[in-house]
C-alpha cells in the first residue's frame, strides 16, 4: 500500500476504506466493512504496535523525522511530565518545551503549505500524482518524477502481466522507462534479505532472459545494493 495516496484520516487511524472492505495501511489483512471499529484498532495494536507508532516510526523517504525526533515524540504521547521527559532523555526541562514549539510549528507550516498546495493543484487528477518510488541511493532528478498515468502506460506496454511471474517484453532505452521499469521489477525482490547472486538471479532470470542487464541496472541505479566480493545483494533501505 502506498501511503502517500490515504487521506490524512486514514493515515491517522491506521486503515482505510474500499468499495467492499476496510485495509490495514500496512499489511494485507483486511475485513468486512460492519467490522466493528475496535476489532481493527486491536489488529493495529497487537500485530503493528499501534497505529501512533508505526507512524512515528514510519520507513519513508517522507518521514524526514530524526531518530531523536521519533523517540521524542513517542515520549510525548504516553502523556509524561516534561520534567520526567528530561530527566530520561539527559536534557534541561527548556529544551523539552522548545521542542514542543517546534513540533507545533511544523505542524503548522504544514497546514500552511497543504493549503497552498490544494488551492494551486486542486484541478489535478490523481492520473498526474507522482508515484513513490522505491527507495535508492542515486540523485533524484526528472527521471524519477513519474506520475502515475506515465507509469501505469508504460507497465503495460513493456510488461506481459498475462504471465506469473510477470514477464518484461524487451529492454527500454529511454532512461526515464528504465526507471520506471525498474521500480517495479525491484518490487519483486524481496525487501527484509540479503540474498546470494544466485538467490537474486532466482527472482530476476523469470523476469526477464537478459537478468544479468536487469542486475546491472537495479545497482547501477542504486535500487539494490551488495557487498564489495558480490557475494550478497540486498534492496536498498532509507537509512543507508
Amino acid at each position: 500500500m502506498d501511503l502517500t495516496q490515504l487521506s490524512v484520516t486514514d493515515l491517522i487511524q491506521g486503515w482505510h476504506a474500499t468499495a467492499s472492505t476496510n485495509n490495514c495501511n500496512y499489511c494485507d489483512a483486511n475485513w468486512p466493512l460492519d467490522t466493528a471499529i475496535t476489532d481493527i484498532q486491536q489488529h493495529l495494536t497487537v500485530v503493528h504496535g499501534g497505529n501512533q507508532t508505526q507512524l512515528i516510526h514510519l520507513n519513508s523517504r517522507y518521514n524526514t523525522l530524526t531518530t531523536k525526533q521519533q523517540d521524542l515524540l513517542t515520549a510525548f504521547a504516553t502523556g509524561i511530565k516534561d520534567a520526567e521527559l528530561a530527566t530520561q532523555f539527559q536534557l534541561a526541562a527548556a529544551t523539552i518545551r522548545h521542542q514542543k514549539f517546534t513540533f507545533r510549528e511544523k505542524a503548522k507550516q504544514a497546514k500552511l503549505y497543504l493549503a497552498i498546495y490544494q488551492s494551486v493543484f486542486d484541478q489535478a487528477t490523481a492520473a498526474n500524482d507522482l508515484i513513490e518510488v522505491p527507495t535508492q541511493t542515486g540523485p533524484v532528478d526528472d527521471r524519477f518524477m513519474i506520475t502515475e498515468d506515465e507509469a501505469a502506460t508504460t507497465l503495460q506496454h513493456y510488461f506481459d502481466f498475462d504471465q506469473t511471474p510477470l514477464q518484461l517484453k524487451r529492454w527500454p532505452k529511454k532512461q526515464k522507462t528504465i526507471v520506471i521499469i525498474l521500480t517495479r521489477i525491484v518490487d519483486e525482490i524481496p525487501s527484509d534479505q540479503r540474498l546470494s547472486e544466485d538467490e537474486l538471479n532466482g527472482y530476476l532470470r523469470p523476469i526477464y532472459f537478459d537478468f544479468t542487464t536487469v542486475r546491472r541496472y537495479l545497482i547501477d541505479y542504486g535500487f539494490l545494493k551488495r557487498t564489495a566480493d558480490g557475494r550478497q545483494y540486498w534492496r536498498t533501505t532509507k537509512e543507508e
